[in-house]
């Protein structure tokens, strides 16, 4: 049985994260890449994201009886988009998000400061849609 409160919880962190990276997202290119710490601290709080993404996608599908989707976040990915807790579009997102987590965790030097203020600037929205579409999914669970 899915642990509600545990991913409320998880999403409210998540959502943390969010605006941190969201006041990171408004600073000029200029200001966020001539301040190493805010850098790091944009690369921090994303990462952090994509973990707690995963971690959310995991439980939900192991305690959905998906444990086999569990493993690896590719699948973890694949099997939100399957299971119905993410759409169509926001799964595919999610498996390109895995790729990244990889990079940011195992690649983290090939990780750049412009890359990185690209996504915050550009692809917040991702994020926010994961919280929207995984709080739908629960209320779709308790209704039914």
């Amino acid at each position: 049985m899915i642990d509600r409160r545990l991913v409320r919880e998880r999403l409210l962190l998540l959502n943390h994260y969010l605006e941190n990276l969201r006041q990171l997202s408004h600073l000029s290119s200029e200001v966020f890449l001539g301040d190493t710490f805010k850098v790091a601290a944009a690369e921090s709080f994303l990462r952090r994201s994509l973990e707690v993404i995963f971690d959310i996608g995991r439980h939900i599908l192991a305690k959905s009886g998906h444990i086999d989707l569990a493993g690896e976040y590719k699948s973890i990915a694949r099997g939100m988009k399957s299971l119905g807790v993410v759409d169509e579009d926001l799964g595919d997102i999610l498996v390109r998000m895995a790729g990244y987590r990889n990079r940011l965790v195992h690649l983290y030097a090939r990780v750049g400061d412009e890359e990185l203020y690209e996504i915050i600037s550009r692809h917040l929205g991702d994020i926010r849609a994961f919280i929207v579409q995984v709080r739908d999914f629960l209320a779709r669970q308790d209704s039914g």
